[in-house]
């Protein structure tokens, strides 16, 4: 898996140095060279603002979940996530469960809570991002000659995304449907491993349990709408902000809405899970957009530089920096409890057998 993970780098590397030398070598140094320091600097320290919005989002959710843990402490689980996130191919999810494994370690509460409160944080930060994708996208339709097939490529990604979060708000308030998501798994498990299925099947509803109890503990907590949400929707604006400094660093005048939609568009092109963070591709992303609003590809390309150099680069290092404290093996110890740890509760027997009931009734 890291030798694919290295490779996929590599190959989105050269996919950007490919593009790079089509538009010019040439007059991208010439652009760095004359762009604005202290704008980059700038928007660099709004880059560690969005770090703080991230953490506070889930102190506050956490909160909600009474999960007594200080900002401070999140933080670094927070810059851990992102890195993860930027070096796997996995549409931006990869980091999430390392996050609330990390959680699981500092507070000492089941793995399904804590991941409940991961799954909450992404869903308040997609909310915002749905509604500013649909007016991106009707915005391009409009203002951009696009092909019918990039067109609905974007608004399948939109779908996509409004699907996955109504299916995992839709799962924590109906306790059928939660049934039926268990059934669906244990039928999975059974599918693809013969090797200790009883005890998985245990941990499988537990674990599914306790996420719709915390789920629902949080979703019928006003407060979550009341602080969270309105964090979420600064945390865009803060990068779409910091994209914004970096074009004022070329004084080169873009208009903010143009900047606004380009970068929600590249969100979305990120969320394929083909390239680690989306190398090569995000970048192109934004490149191709600059330039067809009619901004110099040189600009274009030196902006989009600086702004991954600061978005991807930047906060993988940093991230990768908190393995060490973690330990090396976080990574691999991500799904919660081992195998070899037993839970005899009558619960959980009980629901094991209304499960197995439930598959032979479907037979």
């Amino acid at each position: 898996m890291k030798h694919k993970t290295s490779l996929l780098i590599i190959f989105g590397l050269i996919i950007m140095v490919i593009m790079l030398y089509f538009i010019g070598i040439d007059q991208i140094v010439y652009a760095l060279s004359a762009a604005n320091l202290w704008y980059v600097l700038l928007a660099i320290l709004l880059e560690f603002v969005v770090y703080f919005l991230f953490a506070l989002r889930w102190y506050v959710i956490n909160g909600l979940a009474d999960i007594k843990v200080s900002l401070w402490k999140l933080l670094p689980m927070i810059m851990l996530s992102l890195s993860v996130n930027n070096i796997t191919p996995s549409g931006r999810g990869g980091g999430e469960p390392v996050r609330a494994y990390v959680l699981t370690k500092e507070v000492n509460i089941p793995f399904e809570e804590t991941f409940a409160t991961v799954i909450a944080d992404r869903a308040m930060d997609t909310f915002p991002f749905i509604v500013l994708a649909i007016l991106t996208i009707i915005s391009v339709i409009l203002n951009f000659n696009l092909d019918l097939t990039i067109i609905a490529i974007l608004i399948i990604a939109v779908v996509a995304v409004i699907l996955a979060v109504a299916a995992i708000v839709y799962m924590s308030i109906n306790e059928g449907f939660g049934q039926k998501v268990i059934g669906g798994l244990v039928w999975l498990l059974h599918k693809f491993s013969k090797k200790d299925t009883e005890q998985r099947e245990k941990r499988l509803v537990s674990a599914v349990n306790g996420f719709q109890e915390t789920m629902k503990v949080m979703l019928s907590d006003k407060d979550l709408m009341y602080y969270a949400l309105p964090i979420s929707f600064l945390i865009w604006m803060v990068e779409i902000s910091r994209v914004v400094l970096i074009f004022m660093a070329f004084g080169y005048p873009v208009s903010p809405i143009i900047i606004a939609e380009v970068f929600i568009i590249s969100v979305l092109v990120g969320f394929i899970p083909f390239l680690p963070g989306g190398i090569g591709l995000i970048d192109g992303t934004m490149i191709l957009f600059f330039a067809s609003a009619g901004i110099p590809s040189g600009i274009s390309a030196a902006a989009t530089v600086i702004e991954r150099l600061i978005s991807y680069w930047m906060t993988t290092f940093l991230g990768l920096l908190t393995i060490p404290y973690y330990g090396v093996n976080v990574l691999e110890n991500i799904t919660g409890p081992k195998d070899n740890e037993k839970d005899n509760t009558k619960e959980f027997d009980d629901a094991v057998d209304n499960i197995k009931k439930l598959n032979k009734m479907t037979k």
